[in-house]
């Protein structure tokens, strides 16, 4: 008997689909199972130039795809993990989340110049709040303007025979993920640019029911999961719950292991035009070798926890509500 094909739910554009192929190919790895990607058509990819939040921000991406797991039309389902809402869902499992890729943003800019290089009043685009924030509180003088689209539209607008801007941010994960590292002009420094949180993670989720009926799949989740990036990703998504903040809000965390076993996590929100910011971090020693690294009442999600709650006593509540208004 042929074994059955391991059905990954995924978007279709090329990063999705690039990413949900790499995860699978090491899920099924050592075992006779081949991968199948089934596309999933999501709010997000059918609407490509509203803004995220008027379209609906957390979880804009993700409903279709779970709602295929769900109706079991899949067996897991790959999402970015900075598109996951922060509250979980009891039919879903967070199964596993491999090694996360760099977590910085790229500037890409024209004639390969960097964020200090590009002239006085250049045009930047980002469809993050985050990014834009943040480069107008490094660069005043800038021009930031709201991009949407896959990979490939974004670079296009900075780097394409008929661009219209000086530059671009994106992800660096997505762009090393489909190949397109030789776009990037500069990676910027988390000093200058703090990540979204869970940015550069992907997270592998499954229902119960999937591990159960899938016996020899429990086993290679294990293997693929790793440890740390789990720890980081708790720190930094418990803090974004606590801030009440969602996926397209100007609020900024990374968690990274350090010397010594010491997982140290730094946040911000910021105002929109990058005039005010409230930051902050915070430390903890870690074992990984811990089962409760993840999850409520986890070490990491302590930290996540206690961050955010300084940063809600220095104002951050008030700069994130006037985001939202």
């Amino acid at each position: 008997m042929t074994p059955s094909a391991l059905r990954i739910g995924t978007r279709a554009s090329d990063l999705a689909l690039t990413q949900s192929g790499h995860v699978g190919e090491a899920l099924v790895q050592g075992t006779d199972h081949p991968v199948e990607l089934v596309h999933v058509s999501t709010h997000g990819d059918r609407d490509r130039t509203s803004p995220l939040a008027q379209i609906g921000g957390t979880g804009v991406f993700v409903t279709a795809v779970r709602q295929a797991l769900l109706d079991a039309k899949v067996d897991v389902v790959v999402h970015s993990c900075k598109d996951l809402p922060t509250a979980p869902l009891e039919e879903i499992t967070l199964a596993c989340m491999p090694p996360r890729e760099d977590p910085r943003d790229a500037l890409c800019a024209r004639d390969g110049l960097t964020l200090a290089q590009l002239p006085a009043g250049a045009v930047v685009g980002t469809g993050s709040p985050r990014r834009a924030a943040q480069l107008l509180r490094a660069r005043p003088d800038l021009q930031v303007v709201g991009v949407r689209g896959n990979v490939e539209t974004r670079l296009g607008r900075a780097l394409g025979a008929d661009a219209d801007l000086d530059a671009v941010v994106l992800a660096a994960s997505g762009l090393l993920r489909v190949g397109r590292e030789a776009a990037i002009s500069e990676l910027l420094p988390v000093e200058v640019m703090l990540p979204a949180p869970a940015q550069g993670a992907l997270a592998v989720e499954a229902t119960t029911a999937a591990l159960t009926d899938l016996p020899w799949f429990a086993p290679r989740l294990d293997a693929v999961d790793d440890p740390a990036t789990r720890a980081a990703v708790t720190a930094e998504r418990t803090l974004l719950r606590e801030l009440e903040a969602g996926c397209s809000a100007p609020v900024a965390a990374y968690a990274e292991l350090v010397e010594g076993g010491v997982l140290h996590l730094r946040a911000l929100a910021i105002r929109t035009d990058g005039s005010e910011v409230v930051e902050g971090e915070a430390r903890v020693a870690l074992d990984l070798g811990d089962d409760a690294i993840a999850g409520p009442g986890s070490v990491p999600a302590a930290l996540g926890e206690e961050l955010a709650a300084d940063l809600l006593a220095r104002g951050a509540g008030e700069i994130l509500a006037e985001a939202r208004a």
